[in-house]
């Protein structure tokens, strides 16, 4: 069981009404003043490094299973690839221009890039020294070519010969040969040649480009293997061992892995494009050709090799990264999938179908009965599939509209959606193209659905529609009703398996009817209607939360009770940060469980003393937004699509939800704050520095997510609860 809440206060039998939203008079709202003093917020893209090294932690956990340690290792290789396509433009950029003024400079290049080596180097060398050995140990090797015996390196040239040298091209570098356009984090090899060509030229120097078709990790078969042992080979291993057979007649004297990592944030100028679709595909097509941004070479790279790559790729030097190793370590994650070996996996988790809910019975039917909470992965998301599959067979449906933000590429409810449109139900699908790296399948997905007659809308020119939301209106009698889904997290099954996220059903009228207006603003375009209970960003979001943390603020002041404990990603709007740490010099106590970065500086003696900030890494990826005010009698519980970063706030189109019901609300105080705040197995506290530390004498008992699989697994009260 998940212990008790002390840390906040029990609900009022009776929620508090919570207050309507002023409308916004424009667009964006004025950000609150500083606290008095100079203060310096912590550095964000730090504070995402610092965020991979708590995920790391997990890859050096001992009580963690082995395979699962090198997922943790192959995540954090993933999350760097997408920080330097991301995030390390603008750096690079001021190294290059020698630039040292201003918020990037060759100083914070520097400096981010001494951040990321360290990281990188602990990888390979826990990597080296830890997994790969305790991997070995349990019979699964990556075995490289210096230690084949004869019968494994027929196989691996037999290999070659037939699945990989038919698809190489080496390229020859000469005036009509230039270096080759290389693709983002593609595998390739530079290669120096001695001797001659055909032609009786000297041209030195070859690349090898490695098609994205082939695995990077290959099973041997039994037969050359000892017994029971399971053996792999890396193609980066294979091509290696074969370099000489594709520069026949010359010698190769020197060669090397390489990747580079560009810029990939896709960057369409919304006013300028008659077709935003059109424009983004062909925007897809130059993604992969961005500009450099981090090389990565094998350790025993040459001083020639590698300046010759940094010129071609025009990079400073703090952007090179020789590693000990496979110059992508996420591809690693596929020997994961091939071992198979349950026992070195974590036990599988079967999530549970929702407590509040009877399986079998119609969910639009329990829906009118009381709202409906989901905490997902504990509880299943096939209960929002079930509500949508619901819908689409009710020949009373007569209107199903929903936003796309991640669906994925193969999505059950998106064919859902389409055969509602066969069944001759209204759909209207708001499709967010540019959902990074997950453009192309929402463009595929947006005319499939035009194609069969649904009604696509591309959100709002210049801003993300990031909002979460599913609504159905079905005729009951002489009238039509509502029913509603809104949730923290995307419509994606796959990733409702792997991230904490909370979804509630409801028919409330008045939150029903503002989703039906916002839904209409996102089609119309048209000023928002005055909501009831929902709040909209770009409008009045953030407005709101700094009302609401102001308010916590003059209660403290005011001698009365004033708490706020808000969970999310990411922290770096400077707008709430500071009202945050003017509350917190009014008196409020103030806990933040941010997961990811967090620009707010907490336990600074004289400015922040009364907020704690910590961070949760466990098994699934925290992804639930919820905000909760105390100010004397009143408590408002707020769940959100939005972190509180400005571009959530002011660039996107996001929505936060009060939860009325006690009941519920006691549940997601339990759930997600208390038992988070409680956590001393996946939590890290922010130091004053910035830096991030773990309980010195951590208390015995599972963390929170542990806690919550045993409460919604098959022996855990909410199964038992479910029984009866």
């Amino acid at each position: 069981m998940l212990a008790p809440p002390p840390e906040l206060p029990s609900l009022p039998e009776r929620a508090a009404p919570v207050a309507a939203p002023p409308q916004a008079a424009e667009l964006v709202p004025a950000p609150s003043s500083p606290p008095a003093g100079p203060l310096a917020f912590l550095d964000r893209d730090h504070s995402i490094l610092a965020f991979n090294e708590r995920v790391f932690h997990w890859a050096e956990r001992s009580d963690v299973p082995l395979l699962e340690r090198l997922r943790y290792l192959c995540i954090v290789s993933s999350n760097l690839d997408e920080f330097f396509e991301v995030r390390a433009t603008a750096h690079t950029s001021a190294a290059q221009n020698g630039d040292t003024k201003g918020a990037y400079t060759g100083a914070s290049f520097e400096a981010l890039m001494a951040h990321a080596q360290d990281l990188v180097a602990r990888q390979y060398k826990l990597y080296n020294e830890a997994l790969a050995p305790a991997l070995a140990a349990h019979g699964l090797r990556i075995v490289s070519h210096g230690v084949r015996s004869a019968e494994q390196r027929r196989w691996v040239q037999e290999y070659f010969q037939r699945e990989v040298r038919p698809l190489l091209v080496p390229v020859g570098l000469d005036p009509a040969h230039p270096f080759p356009l290389v693709a983002n984090k593609s595998l390739n090899f530079i290669v120096r040649l001695k001797g001659q060509d055909a032609f009786g030229r000297a041209n030195e120097i070859a690349i090898v480009r490695v098609p994205r078709a082939l695995p990077r990790v290959i099973r041997m078969p039994a037969r050359v293997a000892p017994a029971k042992e399971q053996l792999f080979v890396l193609l980066s291993s294979v091509i290696r061992a074969h370099l000489s057979d594709l520069f026949p007649g010359r010698e190769v004297t020197e060669f090397s892995q390489f990747r580079v990592t560009r810029h990939s944030d896709l960057a369409v100028d919304e006013e300028d494009v008659s077709n935003l679709r059109t424009a983004l595909r062909q925007g897809l097509q130059q993604r992969h050709f961005g500009q450099a941004v981090r090389l990565e070479v094998s350790a025993g790279c040459s001083r020639f090799l590698s300046d010759f790559l940094q010129t071609q790729f025009n990079l400073p030097q703090g952007a090179l990264f020789r590693v000990h190793g496979p110059v992508n370590l996420v591809r690693l994650g596929q020997m994961v999938d091939l071992a198979g070996n349950a026992s070195l996996l974590f036990p599988p988790w079967r999530a549970a179908w929702p407590q509040a809910m009877v399986a079998g019975t119609p969910v639009m039917a329990q829906m009118r009965e009381r709202d409906l909470l989901l905490h997902h992965p504990f509880e299943s998301f096939d209960a929002v599939l079930a509500f949508l599959r619901e819908a689409v067979n009710d020949p009373d449906v007569l209107v199903i509209k929903q936003t796309i933000y991640r669906t994925g590429a193969d999505s059950e409810l998106m064919e859902l959606l389409r055969e509602a449109v066969r069944r001759g139900k209204e759909v209207m699908a708001v499709v967010e193209l540019k959902a990074r790296f997950d453009e192309e399948a929402n463009i595929n997905w947006a005319e499939a659905l035009e194609a069969i007659g649904a009604q696509v809308v591309y959100g709002v020119v210049g801003l993300k529609t990031h909002a979460k939301m599913l609504l159905i209106t079905r005729r009951e009698g002489k009238s039509l009703r509502r029913y509603g889904h809104l949730s923290t997290g995307n419509y994606n099954p796959r990733t409702a398996r792997l991230y904490t996220d909370l979804g509630l059903l409801t028919c409330n009228g008045d939150i029903t009817a503002d989703m039906d207006g916002v839904f209409n603003h996102l089609a119309s375009q048209n000023r928002p209607p005055r909501l009831r209970q929902l709040m909209l960003a770009p409008f009045h979001l953030q407005q709101r939360m700094l009302q609401k943390i102001e308010q916590v603020g003059q209660a403290a002041q005011a001698g009365q009770h004033a708490r706020i404990v808000a969970k999310m990603n990411a922290l770096t709007d400077e707008a709430l940060i500071h009202a945050l740490l003017r509350a917190g010099q009014q008196g409020a106590r103030i806990d933040l469980i941010v997961r990811g970065a967090c620009m707010l500086p907490a336990q600074l003696p004289g400015v922040s003393e009364n907020i704690r900030v910590r961070s949760v890494i466990g098994r699934f990826l925290e992804h639930t937004r919820v905000f909760y005010f105390s100010a004397g009698e009143e408590q408002d519980l707020y769940l959100s699509s939005a972190d509180w970063m400005n571009r959530n706030m002011l660039r996107r189109v996001e929505l936060a939800w009060p939860v009325h019901d006690p009941e519920l609300r006691q549940r997601i105080i339990d759930e997600c704050l208390v038992s988070y705040l409680h956590d001393e197995q996946g939590a890290w506290s922010q130091r004053p520095d910035g830096g991030y530390t773990r309980p010195a004498h951590p208390i015995d008992g599972p963390g929170a997510q542990a806690a919550l699989m045993a409460r919604y697994g098959q022996g855990g009260p909410m199964a038992r609860k479910r029984r009866k």
